[in-house]
């Protein structure tokens, strides 16, 4: 009498899903933990910095505005009308950077076969759009208490915004992971790349006000889209027609799936560099 064949059940794969997926929470924890101590140290300093560098930006950009103009484009506060721009922008800056050098920054821990590259990508955007988030939500909140502005909030414009901003920063910064690894001039390069930005991604002024000419090539950079969306939830009289959110979701997919297959094919190369 021949002995029935065993197979593996579902219980017992879900199992063995569920066993690995522990480790792997554990390990992201830990990553997570240690950015954290060695961004912020162990004093609220840290934070307080990453706190205090957006809202000066704002800040100056706001009072340098009231000078030349009588009022803001939207609303009657320059430094929110600037901060409704700013945060979202910063949100996806910050992760791209953080999230590209996620390899050179945990490359001695990636040495060890419980630490894979995709747990400190992982890490450093779970942990920077947290901090984004926190640092985004006391500003606006704070500007809104201090000048008596009176506001109908569209909280899911201002949300779907601060989400997109993070997607998109990690979908770039995968791949800023694989270029900064691969080019070693490309950190400088990206740098270059950045700073004119904030000027085409509508923070300091709305894309009506330009020329039809101009604001044709402006809306293909996806983050007008991002600084749009989180005006529209802020400034209930702002609707503007030009924000595509799946236009912001191919820009973010694209290179996320990019920069997944170059890092997933070339990683160790990369790591032990």
């Amino acid at each position: 009498m021949s002995s029935p064949t065993l197979s593996p059940s579902g219980d017992l794969i879900g199992a063995q899903s569920l066993q690995r997926s522990f480790p792997t929470a554990r390990t992201i924890s830990a990553l997570v933990l240690r950015e954290m101590t060695t961004r912020f140290g162990r004093t609220p300093g840290g934070f307080l910095w990453a706190l205090l560098q957006p809202l000066a930006t704002i800040i100056i950009l706001g009072m340098a505005f009231s000078l030349l103009a009588r009022s803001p484009a939207l609303g009657t506060s320059f430094i929110l009308f600037k901060a409704t721009g700013m945060m979202p922008f910063q949100t996806f800056r910050s992760n791209s950077t953080m999230v590209g050098g996620s390899i050179s920054y945990s490359r001695s821990l990636l040495m060890y076969p419980g630490v894979t590259w995709v747990d400190a990508l992982l890490a450093r955007f779970i942990l920077n759009t947290l901090v984004m988030i926190v640092v985004t939500a006391l500003i606006l909140v704070g500007i809104v208490v201090v000048q008596g502005v009176t506001l109908i909030m569209d909280w899911n414009a201002v949300i779907l915004s601060m989400a997109l901003s993070a997607f998109l920063g990690l979908g770039v910064g995968t791949l800023n992971c694989f270029l900064t690894e691969r080019i070693e001039i490309w950190s400088r390069i990206w740098q270059i790349l950045n700073a004119p930005l904030m000027i085409l991604s509508g923070v300091l002024m709305l894309p009506e006000s330009l020329p039809t000419d101009i604001q044709y090539w402006l809306y293909y950079n996806p983050l007008i889209h991002l600084t749009g969306l989180m005006r529209q939830g802020f400034y209930s009289t702002y609707q503007p027609q030009y924000v595509s959110i799946t236009y912001v979701l191919l820009w973010s997919m694209i290179p996320l799936m990019l920069g997944l297959i170059l890092l997933r094919r070339y990683h160790r190369e990369l790591i032990n560099r």
